[in-house]
């Protein structure tokens, strides 16, 4: 069998970039709006620190405003639920982040409360999480987290109607897991959510056509856990150490194993991870929109 196709997710999530800075140009000149992006940082995680200067760069390169507050690691609950109440109310403001983890001193879940849905640009809100499972429509439709809607797109690009298709999602947090298999129950796939202790984890991984990997474990799923010609989204991103004590990022699927058996395959880095932000961007647009009473592009 020849190797697997490999899908590119920098390729797509340029792509789309381009699409939203279509959009933004298109509603800045019909309405004079601007989308507004804040992301709220605390502490000073390498790791986040890198990630939100990404974001803020992308922001500003399909033409909307970006705002950052940093704030120091120590910062207690309450003076973060006040700066999140003043962006909720900031009418410059359509899209809140709040880089996560955040310090242990602080409750993320009563933090991700606090964030006004319709501006939770993540997609964490309960009442977001909840309009998603019971399939909120128009004036009730959920902004969905941004790594789940970047792995769909991909999947619809490459596969086309989903429809009939068995789906399984390995990993069932709140952020990619549960949201995912939402999102594929709604393409009319048939989903099975599996995890670490699933019975035979391998056999149930062999079942599927479409198989997310987002259980956070380095080339847990290996090459003979595929269906020949599945179509395999890895959102893992693993530091091992390689090489000469040298680390390089890896996802949750042993790619040089799977390569071989599945029809397509993200790759670690350049498959996912590049679409995340892409997608916060769009949400960020669809937000403004919403916000505003006008049409919201499709994207």
């Amino acid at each position: 069998m020849a190797d697997a196709k490999i899908i590119d997710g920098k390729a797509f999530a340029a792509a789309l970039r381009g699409r939203i800075a279509t959009a933004v140009g298109e509603i800045k000149q019909a309405h004079g709006l601007t989308p507004g992006l804040v992301v709220v940082l605390v502490g000073e995680n390498p790791a986040s620190q890198v990630y939100v200067r990404n974001k803020a760069r992308q922001t500003e390169e399909v033409g909307m405003a970006s705002f950052e507050h940093k704030l120091p690691a120590d910062t207690g609950q309450d003076e973060l639920m006040a700066l999140i109440a003043k962006l909720n109310k900031d009418p410059a403001i359509n899209g809140i982040l709040v880089q996560l983890p955040l310090p242990k001193q602080i409750d993320e879940q009563a933090v991700i409360a606090a964030i006004d849905p319709a501006k939770d640009v993540d997609g964490f809100h309960v009442i977001n999480t909840g309009r998603l499972a019971t399939g909120g429509s128009g004036a009730s439709a959920p902004l969905i987290p941004c790594t789940p809607l970047g792995c769909l797109m991909m999947l619809k690009d490459h596969l086309g109607d989903l429809t009939g298709m068995p789906a399984v999602v390995v990993g069932r947090s709140n952020i990619v897991g549960k949201p995912m298999a939402q999102l594929l129950l709604r393409e009319h796939c048939t989903v099975t959510i599996a995890h670490s202790r699933t019975r035979d984890l391998p056999a149930v991984c062999r079942g599927a056509e479409i198989l997310i990997a987002a259980v956070g474990r380095p080339e847990m799923i290996r090459g003979d856990w595929i269906r020949p010609g599945a179509t395999v989204i890895d959102v893992g991103i693993n530091r091992i150490e390689g090489e000469g004590g040298k680390t390089r990022l890896v996802g949750d699927v042993a790619t040089g194993e799977a390569r071989s058996i599945a029809g397509a395959i993200t790759p670690v880095p350049g498959g996912v991870g590049p679409m995340t932000i892409a997608c916060l961007l769009a949400n960020t647009v669809t937000a403004t929109c919403r916000q505003a009473g006008v049409p919201a592009p499709e994207f």
